[in-house]
């Protein structure tokens, strides 16, 4: 059976609770909105993979997780994402770039990479922490008439203390994700 797997981290409840506020409050966006437990911060994605595979990754996160201590996570804003692209694809809460954020993306890809994980490439374009709070519908946006404005502060500070390896599963109406395993970071 193949899992379609990636590495994240998941929100804590207290913000998760915040941003499902902050979409019912948009809710007349033509959008299909991330539902609240599926909120997370994604560092890799893998991909398809078979069972013996998961073993790995989740061996590899594991060991990875421990050569990082706990840090912060600051997210600041609600903008169209990814930046540049007209008409936009998504809703993002974004994030202040984090060296030690960085540095555990790239330790995580490089194990990934080394081993029979099912990760045959990293992305080359630089790492912009985001939340996906939504995708846009792209036919019920070409009807507005007035395309709304997505640039508003919004302030989330949090500690990170694990990673997660999730499945996900598409659906008709959105992903809907599971733990496989939490991997804490050194203590």
């Amino acid at each position: 059976m193949k899992h379609r797997v990636f590495i994240a981290i998941n929100l804590p409840e207290g913000v998760k609770k915040r941003l499902k506020l902050w979409q019912e409050a948009h809710d007349e966006l033509p959008v299909r909105w991330t539902k609240e437990p599926s909120l997370h911060l994604t560092l890799v994605f893998i991909g398809y993979v078979s069972s013996e595979q998961v073993v790995e990754i989740c061996r590899v996160a594991r060991e990875t997780a421990q050569s990082f201590e706990p840090f912060e996570m600051n997210f600041d804003r609600i903008i169209f994402g990814p930046l540049g692209k007209n008409p936009p694809r998504m809703i993002w809460l974004t994030g202040e770039p984090n060296k030690q954020l960085s540095e555990l993306k790239t330790a995580l890809e490089d194990a990934l990479l080394n081993c029979d994980s099912g990760l045959s490439h990293v992305e080359k374009r630089s790492f912009k922490p985001h939340i996906t709070l939504a995708r846009i519908q792209p036919d019920r946006w070409a009807q507005l008439t007035n395309s709304p404005a997505i640039n508003e502060s919004f302030s989330a500070r949090f500690d990170v203390n694990s990673i997660e390896v999730m499945e996900s599963d598409l659906k008709h109406d959105g992903a809907e994700y599971a733990v496989m395993e939490s991997c804490e970071l050194k203590t």
